[in-house]
């Protein structure tokens, strides 16, 4: 019989585990957290020093006695959740509920699952961490007030279904700012001037303008505003003699990107791979938990995949450098280790994630790893080595040429040594128009006085461009930079501000606010300038550091932020601007009544156009918005009128509904006759069909009732089809790649496991109340 209890999160953690511990210990699963604060209500006494009432969690009641029943004979517990605060907060829940006055319980934190690093923690337990317990549980007071509290707030101000939270607010208001940059950019021209010339010795090759007299053409301080100017300086440049005034040489040395951390992760895979951070992270679970690898069973391919510190072991330094030198050969090899330098809020205690170890390679697990952990492994394992070879070296060649009083610059480049190139190049976002391509171009050879020949002097037109709109992969560099979130709630808040509908991706990826969440940012900015202020936000995460570090108390540091808080919130009730019947006024003329403008209004379905005259004029109609943000009415809200309904004669109309799009009789509401129109275009939920592995499950209609459902892409080749919504997160009973949420009045939002023979099921926060991550 087993002598010693170990508990984690999920049972494909504990079934890696349990392979490397033998029969002494037994390994059970919690799935997950067992306590949390009530959802029905807010759960936290703020005048007895912000009480908390955290109860078990529905469904996890028969988990907890399983626990207890195996926690009753052990002489040693072993608390393995994550080594992250939601982690150490899972540990103190389950030790309050099972262990009993005297018996030892010991927490050992695992930041890789192998059978090195299992065997060390639990031969070097620590205690579970009071300070790092209180930082969790500060974070969840914290936005369980602002959550519970605001959302109640846009209910009565807007429309029910709104919520609110610290985080997830601050990342709209990001987000709706560049977008008003965006729409308030007025574009200005400048022209650059290319000249096509000709050495002794071939090839051609391209100069470009830089300097005009002592002034220097930068695009900023001083351009070439408009035509007539390039047409003055091509005329100027007539009959020149083009002298090479200058030849530069030099080494430039391009050094390797760090090991990821979390954000980097979501941002490269994003690039590389398409994956939203939600995608991401799931699939970086599963490779941290354990796969089957063959013989070898279970095994965890990576570390901790909720990390902000790039730090690396010297033990895998020293691997990673040996395994280069026998790959690659010793000149990949830098002199030196590598070592990279963290942040001011990364934890040291945690590593970069890399590989646990070298004997995986992608190639030797390609048979055992679906499509999507493949490409992700690939690239962890390549951003690893790569971080640990020596720097790429280029010779760069600058050439300065002069015709009369003007001065033309040439560069080139050729890579010399590929060093870390050879395996990886890190991807980037966006790239200005006049930026220099990283590509290789030689120049000829080329001396100081040489005479050139002018082949071609071409003039070209440009326009400045606005900031770029934010991808997730950008928004999450950003919110990094800014100090704002943490790595383990990045993938969240994406997701809940785009399935929130304050903000849509197009296809591009771009995120845009839609008129909804910018309209949320202005009431909530005018109310409570301290919640959505970026600066306030990053504040808050370092007050929530420096508790971890059991530098702050973190009942202080809640009546800190709540007073001021409270009273905001007082205030906002009488003062916040209610827009529940207000119209905002368009100049579009109304095309039912002669007189009547169009008028901005908010129903359950969001914005609509309505007549001014209402009710006398009950003409509506939907509306888009240009990419200047200008309200354009829909044509097809016009259209429809050579159809006659076929019940009354009436011309029918084009309606909108919750379920889309349907022809409506205009003579509503003496006549109801309605029939669809159209049909709305599969919404790709970024989740892989478990079935083909080919396609990704997409949000659709049904024909008959316009019921939502969801089916593979790759429709009619493959059948697999749900009426519940998937969500990219893996079952942590059973790690099926993603699982599934119904929301029903009676049982409220619940979520299970789609596979039939997995019993896992947990309830959530109701959607209303739901607070930002």
């Amino acid at each position: 019989m087993a002598k010693n209890l170990v508990i984690v999160e999920s049972p494909a953690k504990a079934k890696t585990i349990g392979k490397y511990l033998g029969r002494d210990y037994q390994v059970k699963a919690s799935v997950g957290h067992v306590m949390d604060l009530p959802k029905s209500k807010l759960g936290v006494d703020v005048k007895k020093g912000f009480a908390a009432e955290y109860q078990v969690i529905q469904g996890k009641a028969k988990i907890i006695e399983e626990l207890r029943k195996a926690a009753k004979d052990k002489e040693r517990i072993f608390l393995a959740s994550d080594p992250d605060r939601e982690g150490e907060a899972i540990a103190w829940h389950i030790a309050e509920k099972l262990v009993k006055k005297g018996q030892k319980v010991h927490r050992i934190l695992l930041n890789e699952i192998t059978k090195k690093a299992v065997l060390a923690a639990v031969e070097n337990p620590t205690d579970l961490n009071r300070d790092r317990y209180n930082a969790q549980v500060a974070r969840r007071i914290l936005d369980r007030l602002v959550g519970y509290q605001l959302s109640p707030l846009l209910w009565k101000k807007v429309r029910r279904g709104l919520s609110a939270g610290r985080v997830q607010s601050v990342a709209v208001r990001i987000i709706t700012e560049r977008e008003r940059e965006v729409l308030a950019f007025v574009p200005e021209e400048y022209w650059s001037i290319i000249a096509l010339l000709e050495g002794k010795i071939p090839p051609q090759f391209e100069a470009r303008l830089a300097r005009i007299g002592d002034k220097r053409v930068d695009n900023k301080t001083f351009r070439i505003s408009n035509d007539a100017e390039a047409k003055e300086i091509l005329a100027h440049l007539e009959g020149a003699t083009w002298t090479v005034a200058k030849v530069e040489k030099r080494e430039r040395r391009r050094n390797p990107a760090p090991p990821f951390i979390t954000s980097r992760l979501q941002q490269e895979a994003s690039r590389k791979l398409g994956y939203a951070p939600s995608r991401t992270m799931g699939i970086a679970q599963k490779l941290y938990m354990g796969v089957e690898v063959g013989d070898d069973g279970a095994v965890g391919l990576i570390t901790y995949m909720r990390t902000d510190s790039p730090r690396i072991s010297p033990d895998m330094m020293t691997a990673a450098r040996d395994f280069i030198g026998k790959t690659f050969g010793d000149k990949y090899v830098p002199e030196k280790p590598n070592i990279y330098r963290s942040g001011k809020s990364a934890q040291e205690a945690h590593e970069a994630i890399r590989p646990t170890s070298l004997d995986y390679p992608p190639d030797r697990v390609a048979p055992y790893l679906s499509r999507e952990e493949l490409n992700l492994y690939t690239l962890i394992w390549n951003r690893f080595m790569a971080s640990q070879m020596a720097s790429a070296l280029f010779e760069q060649t600058s050439a300065d040429i002069t015709a009369n009083n003007c001065m033309f610059r040439a560069t080139g480049q050729v890579l010399r040594f590929d060093g870390f190139l050879r395996v990886y190049m890190e991807g980037r976002d966006d790239k200005a128009a006049d930026d220099e391509d990283e590509d290789e171009k030689q120049l000829p050879p080329l001396n100081e006085n040489d005479i050139l020949d002018l082949r071609k002097l071409t003039p070209n037109q440009h326009f400045t461009q606005p900031p770029p709109r934010f991808t997730q992969a950008t928004l999450i560099k950003e919110m990094e930079e800014k100090g704002i979130g943490r790595p383990s709630t990045y993938a969240s808040i994406m997701g809940t501000i785009i399935n929130k509908e304050y903000v849509s991706e197009d296809e591009q990826r771009r995120l845009r606010p839609t008129s909804l969440g910018m309209m949320i940012t202005d009431l909530l900015v005018g109310s409570f300038p301290d919640i959505l202020n970026t600066e306030f936000t990053a504040g808050m995460e370092e007050v929530l550091d420096k508790i971890e570090d059991g530098q702050e108390d973190w009942k202080k540091a809640l009546e800190r932020f709540y007073t001021p808080f409270s009273a905001d919130l007082e205030r906002a009730d009488k003062e916040m601007r209610d827009v529940k019947g207000a119209a905002e006024p368009t100049d579009i003329a109304c095309p039912k009544c002669t007189d009547g403008k169009m008028q901005i209004r908010w129903g359950r379905n969001g914005e609509f156009l309505a007549c001014a005259n209402y009710p006398e004029c009950k003409s509506t109609s939907n509306f888009t918005r240009d990419e200047e943000g200008q309200v354009v009415l829909q044509k097809e809200e016009l259209e429809g009128a050579d159809e006659a309904c076929e019940k009354c004669g009436k011309p029918m109309q084009v309606r909108f509904s919750r379920y889309g799009k349907f022809l409506g009789c205009s003579g509503y509401p003496e006549c109801k006759n309605i029939k669809k129109t159209g049909k709305a275009a599969p919404v790709s939920l970024g989740v892989q069909c478990p079935e083909c592995n080919k396609g990704d499950i997409q949000q659709k209609r049904s024909n008959k009732r316009g019921k939502i459902f969801y089916s593979c892409s790759a429709y009619p080749k493959c059948t697999f089809a749900l009426w519940d919504r998937p969500i990219a997160e893996p079952c942590p009973q059973c790690q099926a790649p993603f699982i599934v949420e119904k929301t029903s009045k009676k049982a409220g939002t619940t979520r299970r496991c789609f596979r039939e023979e997995c019993d896992y099921q947990a309830a959530v926060e109701m959607e209303p109340l739901a607070e930002a991550v």
